[in-house]
């Protein structure tokens, strides 16, 4: 029970990154907040957890809706201990055919839901002296994968705020890193495989293991950086990717 008695937020808690994270901190004696915009799909999630978790049908690209969700996890279990900025998703296309609306839409459900949330959980996290949080980045913004220009801008704002908010906070024991996963199996991806999509195919073959990350291999190192042992790992950005970048 490494999480017995901590608190664990997870936006986009529905997705499979969401729900496998959300798994391995249940499983681990944690309580869960998830937070998703999917309704249907966060009621299942929350049918499948151990426990009793809260949860909350909310865009949080929205600040006021972001806030709710940390106040009523605090009001629920009395801290927010552990964040994993996993919601996300966005418009994959070529730049030049990108809208206004797309592109906001983009910046919104991978910034924005990050910045509100965060804000809102670390007030918490300083009075209690504790906090481990984690953002779900991507490994398209370190190997460029085509149409992914616009997605990328979003996600280096999600890579880039961790060494900051990590020196800002390290001496309230509160770490914050970011896994950075290549192409993760979802519903979507699987779909677009089993239609022969070229542009799967070309993101698949810059990965030297030949495969797209299965969700729980993401949730492995998230659930490492979300543990008390993982104190002295902060700022980092920790990629989940098959070797398609190397450092």
């Amino acid at each position: 029970m490494k999480y017995h008695g901590k608190t664990a937020l997870i936006t986009g808690g529905a997705s499979p990154i969401g729900l496998a994270v959300a798994r391995r901190l249940s499983a681990g004696g944690a309580n869960i907040a998830l937070a998703d915009i999917d309704s249907e799909a966060l009621d299942r999630a929350g049918r499948e957890l151990e426990g009793n978790p809260l949860l909350s049908v909310a865009d949080l690209s929205d600040e006021h809706a972001a806030s709710d969700f940390v106040s009523a996890a605090i009001q629920r279990f009395g801290t927010v201990d552990i964040l994993v900025n996993n919601a996300g998703g966005g418009i994959i296309d070529w730049t030049r055919n990108h809208t206004p609306t797309s592109i906001r839409q983009t910046i919104d459900r991978n910034l924005w839901t990050m910045l509100w949330v965060t804000r809102a959980s670390l007030p918490s996290m300083v009075e209690h002296d504790y906090g481990r949080i984690v953002n779900i980045g991507a490994d398209s913004v370190r190997n460029g994968l085509v149409m992914h220009a616009i997605y990328n801008a979003a996600k280096g704002g999600v890579h880039a705020i961790a060494s900051g908010l990590a020196r800002e906070y390290a001496q309230y024991d509160i770490t914050v890193n970011v896994v950075a996963p290549c192409m993760v199996l979802t519903p979507q991806v699987i779909a677009a495989k089993e239609a022969n999509n070229p542009i799967v195919a070309e993101m698949e073959a810059v990965i030297p293991k030949g495969r797209s990350a299965e969700p729980d291999e993401v949730a492995s190192m998230v659930s490492y950086l979300c543990l008390d042992e993982a104190r002295f790992v902060t700022g980092q950005v920790i990629s989940v990717n098959g070797g398609s970048t190397m450092q």
